[in-house]
């Protein structure tokens, strides 16, 4: 299936109290005409999340088991084959993890089962941070971090609980985790819906439309002592017989730490523009549309994680060169 044709997938996370419900029950209440297919993912054995979502006519499945770890990928995969067999009756699906959640395991899903991947494409992973309370929740619960990592929109939500210089404080400490997601500073996540849905996160070409310097080196230059991002830009061609070994035994070895990554390569002798993503260890990437005439071709890469080593990562894409 084309791009178009799959169904999109929204990832809705974020900590505990943080406002997913809120914004959730925003997004199914606001006149849009769409219809969309609701996975509520609940930590433990008593599902409530499900009777605090509202709209009566929405599709609205529970997964009980948490989703801690990896377990939630067999759930998943079960719902959304199912939720294929109704296509027709929703336009997107959205996936409300738990607060617990890391969110890794959800946005895998989407690549690394084929029936999945064939059907749907992960739009974006939205996180919603409660200000009054990141602070405290980054002194405690690494779920909160990685769900920040994660994000491709945030959603600041609840700043009318907080001073404007501890509003700066709270961003300064998001960004020093992602510095690349897109940020709405909100209350009661009141955000406009385009903001969240129909992103096309993971489809670079529309995020640098968008966001032309997203992936330019030093234009984010933040960094947390656990979790920083490391962007490279390589002029000229890359020779796709080195970067890919690399690249495989890179997300291989240091997968657990590798929150995200992204690029868009210039292979030699390539007409087209190779686009690349990975969540941990999986990665996922293929050939989309032509370089264009006005384009310099070069090679632009993003890495999110725990521990990256910057002289590492720059001296192997460096001995990719063409």
């Amino acid at each position: 299936m084309s791009a178009e044709d799959k169904i999109p997938v929204t990832v809705l996370t974020g900590y505990l109290g943080a406002g997913k419900t809120t914004l959730l029950n925003r997004i199914l209440t606001e006149p849009h005409g769409k219809k969309f297919a609701v996975v509520v993912n609940e930590f433990g054995e008593v599902g409530i999340d499900n009777d605090l979502v509202v709209g009566a006519d929405e599709e609205v499945f529970e997964m009980n088991n948490g989703c801690i770890c990896c377990t939630v990928r067999g759930d998943l995969i079960r719902i959304i084959e199912s939720l294929m067999k109704r296509k027709g009756r929703f336009d997107a699906i959205i996936v409300e993890t738990t607060g617990l959640a890391d969110p890794a395991p959800v946005a895998q899903t989407f690549f690394v089962d084929q029936d999945v991947a064939e059907k749907t494409r992960l739009d974006a992973v939205v996180t919603v941070v409660d200000a009054k309370w990141l602070s405290e929740r980054l002194k405690d619960a690494p779920e909160a971090r990685n769900q920040i990592a994660f994000a491709d929109v945030l959603i600041l939500n609840k700043t009318d609980l907080v001073t404007e210089a501890e509003l700066a404080a709270v961003e300064a400490l998001i960004r020093g985790i992602n510095p690349y997601a897109k940020l709405h500073k909100t209350q009661r996540s009141a955000v406009p819906l385009d903001a969240v849905l129909g992103r096309n996160a993971f489809d670079l070409d529309r995020i640098l439309d968008i966001e032309p310097d997203f992936l330019e080196p030093g234009h984010h230059h933040h960094h947390s002592d656990e979790i920083g991002s490391i962007a490279i830009t390589v002029e000229g061609d890359i020779n796709p017989e080195k970067f890919m070994p690399w690249i495989n035994e890179f997300t291989q070895v240091r997968g657990p730490d590798l929150l995200r990554c992204k690029g868009i390569l210039a292979f030699k002798n390539e007409p087209r523009r190779f686009v690349f993503q990975g969540v941990h260890m999986i990665l996922d990437g293929d050939l989309q549309r032509d370089w264009r005439e006005d384009e310099t071709r070069q090679s632009k890469m993003v890495f999110i994680g725990r521990k990256l080593n910057r002289q590492e990562i720059e001296a192997a894409v460096e001995a990719c060169r063409a």
